[in-house]
């Protein structure tokens, strides 16, 4: 089974924003995959280790409301508590320790007796709804939001910016938005960084107007 570095720069700390791009990019993989999710500030806590299963895909990760959307929004799911060990466990690289090892063990199938217990669901679970914020910018400038658009006809603000809808950056001629490959609305600029001219960063707050009536999602 190949290994596949799906998004290694997630923005540091951010767990709400990372359990949104994980949700996003998740839908793109077969059944069957296994996913190694580690954003961790907790390590070395009491927080949980878990695994989700989730439509037939797995997840492990530390259980700090990471993986808690992908569970929210699965029509199946189930959660174990990770309580293997290994000998040398280090209290500040659990990705290695313990993620690691026992999504290797899934992939393979081969999952040791005693190494999963039952867990009826995640301790922390973050709001299902969408998160009206920049929860990612690539090395273009490009802005991804926390925000799966309804409609086409919807205006993006940021702070008094409107950013009408695009299709393809073709058809703009400054800051729009479109949904990207992900079903996530990106705000975006023709061969130029969006980030830069609109001053975005992670956690920047957005607004969304539809049908003449602007609220705060």
């Amino acid at each position: 089974m190949p290994a596949i570095d799906a998004l290694h720069d997630v923005p540091d700390f951010r767990i709400e924003a990372a359990a949104h791009l994980l949700f996003a990019l998740q839908r793109e993989y077969p059944v069957g995959s296994v996913f190694l999710a580690v954003i961790d500030p907790g390590v070395g806590t009491s927080r949980d280790a878990i695994v989700v299963q989730a439509d037939g895909r797995s997840f492990v990760g530390p259980d700090n409301g990471l993986l808690s959307l992908v569970w929210q929004r699965a029509r199946r799911r189930e959660c174990a508590r990770i309580v293997w060990r290994p000998e040398r466990l280090t209290s500040s690289f659990h990705g290695r320790d313990i993620f690691a090892p026992v999504a290797a063990a899934l992939a393979t199938g081969r999952v040791p007796r005693g190494w999963l217990l039952p867990k009826k669901a995640p301790d922390v679970v973050l709001p299902d709804g969408d998160l009206p914020q920049v929860i990612y910018v690539d090395h273009y400038g490009n802005a991804l939001t926390g925000l799966r658009p309804a409609s086409k006809s919807g205006v993006l603000l940021v702070g008094r910016r409107k950013l009408l809808y695009a299709r393809t950056f073709e058809e703009a001629d400054g800051p729009f938005w479109y949904e990207n490959s992900m079903g996530l609305a990106e705000i975006a600029m023709p061969r130029a960084s969006a980030a830069r001219r609109l001053k975005l960063r992670i956690g920047t707050p957005l607004r969304w107007q539809a049908s003449g009536s602007e609220h705060l999602l």
